[in-house]
């Protein structure tokens, strides 16, 4: 690693542990009702969604009702998405005058949102209309974001609570998270962005002369419009060339703002974070990094405030940050390497890997956007991770393989590392012959079954998918790019779709019925069938005795049990993908490395 890239790093660390402490601090008195300013200027609003949605905030429910809300809440919002691509050209705010999205592709973008992935098999700026982008994408940011620390307040709820069969009301959680949290945060994001060049306007695209001409190929056309050919089949090009370039515009800044504060990724433009209207600036780019781990973060401190003991937090907080250093320091040493082939045909490669690589930001800080959006169930891409080296991309693959907890996505890489937590506790127990404990709870039998669930629902998924995926025609067709690569791209597809993350493997052309849907049905799994086991032991928990400490307990909030905890992350969230992983980026380095 350079200079640049350790401070870099050091600065990002820094910047984010002094905010992340304050906020989850101000977001535990959200969660719990208390009186602060946000309630005080919000709280008419707040009343009044209530009395139109018909809500008794008093109302306490128990794990089921809960599940039931949130499950019928993004089932709404699922049809609203798909209905609102369907109907695109007949809607307003469409100056461009985009067609309606076909229905296997609005399917898997109307789960990909509401499940907080944001994969996207499309470009965004010729596809959707601004009334689609705003109405459909931005709005189901704020309210996945919302759905998933609802879900992490609910298992912390589960913790704190002893002998309570209710663990909140889901209505009145997703109002205040969004209300109090998520606007905020992401108005003031939104104005920063602004004042750095991210555009936000209702325009129609721009027609402009560029300074030299443009040459390029284009299929040529008969009389009926249709593509000439040759007399072996082959498509007939003519040269052609323009002076102008057509500009997108459109409500960027807006979206930008609660796609990385809500870690949902997915962008306005196709180039995504890499596109100058999205991502101008150095500065920019550093508040996008940020603002994917502000809320995750903060929400291990929440969880310190809720339990009693901020020194729970601090343990959860260090397990995720030693993970992720690690990662980092990974893919920032890995593609100054550069590409091994390049230097034996003699081309220079001192500059390391830039194929993929937006220069205006270099290979440290696009390699820590890389860690950082794919540890936190972001997918918002500031390179493309098909240009990585072998090794670099598999580092992408491998956080998202350890199940999005290393910081995560919001609430679910809490709930996700919880989740981990009891099997570590449980991992203990069982050495020292003591039935496991965490946090005065006693880990049973029922908490087991539902913690494996969530551990294993995912890697089926994952392994599943890509096995039917390379066994399918239709599927094989998408593979551009033969052998071990090829290989990674549909198990990073899957991956990615499986953990709700939204970064792809870009080389493979997943725009197609049979991975819009195969996909959309892991992303939707991958989603509520983790959701619900995590309630239930929300609710299994509150519903349990607080336990006395004794000396026999074993202490959950030092170095010993982070590294537990880091080992069992380890071991068990990433032992599933061994085999694939040398199926397909450790083939493909070693090839590389021996010259093929």
């Amino acid at each position: 690693m350079t200079p640049h890239a350790w401070l870099l790093l050091g600065i990002y660390l820094l910047v984010l542990s002094v905010l992340a402490q304050p906020l989850g601090v101000y977001l535990a008195t959200v969660v719990e009702g208390r009186a602060n300013w946000a309630a005080r200027v919000g709280g008419p609003i707040e009343k009044l969604i209530y009395r139109l949605c018909g809500i008794h905030p008093d109302e306490a429910m128990g794990w089921l009702p809960y599940a039931l809300a949130l499950l019928l809440f993004n089932g709404l919002g699922l049809l609203a998405v798909y209905a609102l691509q369907r109907l695109q050209l007949w809607l307003p705010l469409n100056p461009q005058q985009l067609g309606n999205v076909n229905a296997d592709s609005a399917f898997n973008t109307a789960i990909s949102f509401v499940t907080n992935t944001n994969w996207q098999g499309y470009g965004g700026e010729t596809t959707l209309s601004y009334l689609t982008q705003m109405l459909a994408l931005t709005v189901q940011n704020f309210l996945s974001a919302a759905t998933g620390i609802a879900v992490a307040v609910a298992l912390m709820r589960g913790f704190a609570r002893h002998s309570a069969r209710e663990i909140g009301n889901a209505w009145v959680d997703l109002t205040r998270i969004t209300l109090y949290l998520l606007l905020p945060l992401s108005l003031l994001l939104a104005v920063a962005l602004i004042g750095q060049g991210v555009i936000q306007n209702f325009d129609a695209y721009k027609d402009v002369t560029t300074l030299e001409a443009t040459h390029y190929e284009a299929p040529k056309l008969d009389v009926g419009g249709q593509p000439v050919k040759d007399i072996q089949g082959n498509s007939v090009t003519e040269s052609r060339t323009t002076p102008t370039q057509t500009l997108a515009m459109g409500p960027v800044a807006s979206q930008e703002a609660i796609k990385m504060i809500g870690t949902n990724g997915g962008g306005f433009f196709n180039a995504n974070s890499a596109h100058p209207y999205e991502n101008p600036t150095p500065l920019s780019n550093f508040l996008q990094m940020l603002a994917i781990f502000l809320i995750p973060a903060a929400l291990c401190h929440t969880f310190g405030r809720l339990v009693g003991d901020p020194r729970q937090g601090w343990a959860i907080l260090a397990a995720m940050t030693v993970l992720f250093v690690i990662a980092a320091v990974a893919v920032m040493s890995l593609e100054p390497q550069g590409n091994p082939l390049l230097a034996a045909l003699g081309v220079e490669t001192t500059g390391g890997n830039l194929e993929g690589k937006e220069i205006r930001f270099g290979l440290a800080d696009s390699s820590l956007f890389t860690a950082i959006t794919t540890a936190a169930s972001c997918g918002a891409v500031n390179a493309m991770h098909d240009s990585f080296t072998p090794l670099g991309g598999m580092v992408p693959l491998v956080l998202m393989q350890l199940g999005e907890v290393v910081f995560g996505g919001v609430g679910s890489g809490l709930y996700g590392m919880l989740i981990f937590a009891v099997m570590a506790v449980f991992i203990a127990g069982l050495m020292i012959g003591r039935t496991p404990e965490y946090l005065g709870k006693k880990i049973e039998a029922y908490e087991m079954k539902m913690t494996a669930i969530v551990i294993l629902v995912t890697p089926l998924l994952v392994l599943g998918g890509t096995a039917v995926a390379v066994m399918t025609a239709s599927a094989q067709a998408g593979i551009l790019n033969p052998g071990p690569h090829g290989f990674s791209e549909v198990l990073y597809a899957f991956t990615s779709a499986a953990n709700n993350n939204g970064s792809a493997f870009a080389g493979l052309s997943a725009n197609t019925p049979f991975y819009n849907i195969l996909l959309g049905i892991a992303m939707w799994l991958g989603r509520f069938v983790v959701i619900a086991p995590v309630l239930a032991l929300a609710g299994a928990l509150a519903a349990k005795k607080r336990l006395a400490e004794t000396s026999g307990t074993l202490p959950t909030h030092g170095p010993l049990f982070v590294a537990l905890l880091i080992g069992t992350v380890l071991l068990v969230g990433l032992l599933n993908y061994v085999p694939a992983l040398a199926l397909g980026p450790v083939v493909e380095h070693l090839q590389l490395w021996a010259g093929h």
